[in-house]
C-alpha cells in the first residue's frame, strides 16, 4: 500500500496503477471463506456498520407504506452511506492483514479520514446512478402501463398481473440487472483501491472496469453472487445482512488483493 493515509493532509504521492491478475472461479471460494474468517475474527464491527443498512430498512418500511416520497428519499440512503460502510469491512480486513489495531476507534476514524480523500466523490457517483435508474424505471413503467395507472397505487398492483404488466416487470429486471451490473464493474475493485492507494476516483473506476472486462465470467459469477445472496438476506426483515454483508465486504477486500496487485 502506498500513500499516508495517518495523516490525510499531508500532501501523499499517487500511487502507481497496479497490475491486473486473473482469477479464477476457486478464488471465489477462497475470498468467501476468507471473509468468513474476518467476520468471525471481528464480529461487532461488522455488525455495526451492517446496523446502518437494517435500520435503513426498517425506516422504509415504517415509513414508507403507501407513500412513494418516503420510498424514494429512504431508498437513496442505501447508495449514499454504501461506500462509506463498506470502507469499514475493507478496514477491518486491512488491519488484519498487517496486525493493527482493531479498536473501533481506529477503524471508526479511518472511516472518517475517508471524506477527505476521493470517497465522497464515488458516494455522489453513486448517487447519481440511482437517481438515473428512478427516474428510468418509472419512464419504463409509464411506458407499458400509462402515466393513469401510476397515479392510483391499487390498480396499478392489479394491473401488474396482467400480460402487459408481467412483461413490464420483465423489462425492468432485465434493465436493472445491466444496470447492476455495471455498477458493480464500476465499484467492484474501485472502492477498495481507493482506500488502498493514492489514486483519482476516475483512475479507480477505470482500473475496476479493465479489471472486470480481463476477468469477465469470474467477476460476472461474483456479481450474481452478492445480487443473489443479498436479495435473501433482505427477506427476513433485513436481518439476514448481518450475516451477508461483513463476509461479502471482507471477501470483497480478499478479492481486491488477489487481483490488483
Amino acid at each position: 500500500m502506498t500513500g499516508t493515509r495517518e495523516h490525510p493532509h499531508d500532501i501523499a504521492a499517487a500511487s502507481p496503477l497496479p497490475d491486473i491478475g486473473r482469477v479464477r472461479l476457486g478464488d471465489l471460494v477462497a475470498v468467501l471463506q476468507a471473509g468468513w474468517s474476518d467476520f468471525r475474527t471481528a464480529p461487532a464491527t461488522g455488525i455495526l456498520f451492517t446496523s446502518i443498512y437494517v435500520a435503513a430498512g426498517w425506516l422504509m418500511i415504517r415509513f414508507s407504506a403507501g407513500a412513494l416520497a418516503w420510498t424514494l428519499v429512504l431508498s437513496l440512503g442505501f447508495p449514499l452511506v454504501a461506500p462509506f460502510a463498506a470502507v469499514g469491512f475493507y478496514e477491518v480486513s486491512r488491519r488484519l492483514e498487517t496486525g493493527e489495531s482493531l479498536s473501533l476507534r481506529a477503524i471508526l476514524g479511518a472511516v472518517v479520514r475517508e471524506k477527505d480523500r476521493q470517497l465522497p466523490w464515488m458516494g455522489a457517483i453513486i448517487v447519481i446512478y440511482f437517481l438515473f435508474w428512478t427516474f428510468l424505471a418509472h419512464m419504463i413503467f409509464a411506458l407499458f402501463m400509462g402515466p393513469s395507472v401510476m397515479m392510483n397505487i391499487t390498480s396499478s398492483l392489479d394491473m401488474l398481473w396482467t400480460p402487459r404488466g408481467m412483461t413490464m416487470i420483465a423489462v425492468e429486471l432485465g434493465v436493472g440487472a445491466v444496470l447492476a451490473f455495471l455498477l458493480f464493474s464500476l465499484t467492484v475493485m474501485s472502492l477498495p483501491m481507493l482506500l488502498d492507494r493514492e489514486v483519482d476516483f476516475v483512475t479507480a473506476m477505470l482500473v475496476s472496469l479493465q479489471t472486470v472486462r480481463q476477468n469477465f465470467p469470474v467477476m460476472l459469477v461474483w456479481g450474481v453472487i452478492i445480487g443473489a445472496l443479498t436479495l435473501a438476506a433482505m427477506v427476513p426483515m433485513f436481518l439476514g445482512l448481518f450475516l451477508v454483508l461483513p463476509v461479502l465486504g471482507h471477501a470483497t477486500w480478499h478479492l481486491y488483493r488477489r487481483t490488483l496487485r
